[in-house]
């Protein structure tokens, strides 16, 4: 399909106002202002759209139980806090086509009736809060945010909070509680965002990619987004693809997608002609897939039915080179520092879930290391406030499952043997 979520990004100039009114942009918000908020709402429910940034949820749905609360003020977020390893798809949005995401929380907050927003932006991303600073000035200056906007009588202010690059904000309650100016820790939940969210009033997170979505639905029709790809999850995605292959980057396919087709239709396949070994499919907090999997869809029925997620759509590909333990052993070392230390489960069990697979790498394992791993991860998963945990022992649980017999050469051999061969 051709690109529409990325279709302005090689145009010259796009991060402004003036090439983004020239291809088009803003229409669908003076489109979305001739509905009324509830038809708005309607209209994103009929298409489908789930949650781009990792746990799918229907957007309509959670749209819907914000517009019920009678309390005022209400709130949007964006969830721009890309932190999730290997993911890198809302960036080219955020620092090519910032007004595209401006658009979609303007519509989206006359949905919800939500008078005051902000786009929450990981530290790491500089250069787009430079590109978003100017591009929230613009809209200010020519009508599309604040009072009365468009003339039709909607308030909106929208406006850049920075992060401070911590992984845990990209959980939305730890979001919200670093907007409000405290430690970034998740809140425990219920009471849900939708009705007791930032400040206490009612929110909406959404992420980039998602919001990105919604001028597209108002402007082509709900019925058009939901022919796009599988009944369950339709519309366009942005797949971020990285690893062992010819050609790495975003590309935007139809949800339900086979992995193969990403792999080697849009990235070229892997180098040197190996063969593939495992692939991780929505991003390291997702449990590793492998070769039997190449013709499983991306989408997030067919992902979970295979044993995975599709999470933010951040593939990884690893070829036969690659050590699992080493992956595990990576990825556990990162979950580990980015554990936001509330919950004992996650802040203990990560660290010691490191400590047996440093002694693994470092030839001291034992073979009851393996059922150890397992008996850890089963007292972290599901124990804890937020889905941190669940993630982290994703890497481990995903890589015992397919590939045991590594994790027993290591101990056997007293060495990774791998080492000295492995890819970078």
């Amino acid at each position: 399909m051709e690109p529409l979520l990325l279709k302005r990004i090689q145009i010259p100039g796009s991060e402004t106002l003036a090439v983004y009114l020239r291809e088009g942009g803003y229409q669908a918000l003076r489109k979305a202002l001739e509905m009324a908020p509830d038809q708005v709402l309607e209209e994103v429910k009929r298409s489908g759209l789930r949650g781009r940034g990792g746990a799918g949820f229907p957007t309509g749905m959670k749209w819907g139980f914000t517009s019920k609360d009678p309390k005022r003020p209400k709130y949007l977020l964006c969830n721009a806090d890309e932190g999730e390893p290997g993911t890198f798809k809302d960036r080219p949005l955020l620092e090519k086509d910032p007004h595209a995401l401006i658009e979609g929380m303007v519509i989206s907050a006359h949905a919800i009736g939500a008078e005051y927003g902000y786009i929450y932006l990981r530290a790491e991303y500089p250069y787009a809060s430079q590109v978003l600073e100017r591009a929230l000035a613009e809209a200010y200056e020519q009508g599309f945010l604040g009072g009365n906007i468009l003339g039709k009588g909607l308030h909106f202010d929208l406006h850049l909070h920075m992060g401070a690059g911590a992984y845990i904000c990209g959980e939305e309650t730890a979001l919200i509680e670093s907007i409000e100016g405290k430690r970034g820790e998740p809140r425990i939940k219920p009471p849900f965002p939708a009705n007791v969210g930032v400040f206490g009033m009612p929110t909406v997170v959404n992420n980039v990619e998602t919001l990105v979505c919604v001028p597209l639905i108002i402007e082509r029709g709900a019925d058009w987004f939901a022919a796009v790809g599988p009944k369950e999850s339709p519309g366009p995605k942005i797949f971020s693809l990285s690893g062992h292959v010819v050609r790495p980057g975003n590309y935007e396919l139809p949800m339900g997608t086979p992995i193969r087709a990403l792999m080697y239709d849009c990235g070229g396949g892997i180098p040197q002609g190996r063969r593939l070994k495992a692939v991780i499919p929505g991003g390291p907090s997702t449990p590793v897939l492998t070769e039997a999997h190449l013709d499983v869809g991306l989408d997030f029925g067919s992902i979970q039915a295979a044993g995975s997620m599709l999470g933010c759509g951040a593939v990884i590909v690893m070829d036969e080179t690659t050590c699992m333990v080493r992956v595990a052993h990576r990825l556990l070392k990162f979950f580990h520092h980015e554990s936001c230390g509330k919950c004992t489960p996650c802040r203990e069990g990560t660290g010691w879930l490191e400590q047996v697979l440093d002694r693994i790498e470092e030839g001291r394992g034992r073979m009851e290391d393996l059922d150890l791993l397992l008996d850890v991860s089963d007292n972290i998963r599901g124990k804890t406030v937020c889905a941190l945990a669940d993630g982290a022992v994703s890497p481990v649980t995903g890589t015992l499952k397919y590939f045991r017999e590594e994790y027993e050469a290591h101990i056997r051999g007293g060495r990774c043997p791998f080492r000295g061969k492995v890819s970078g």
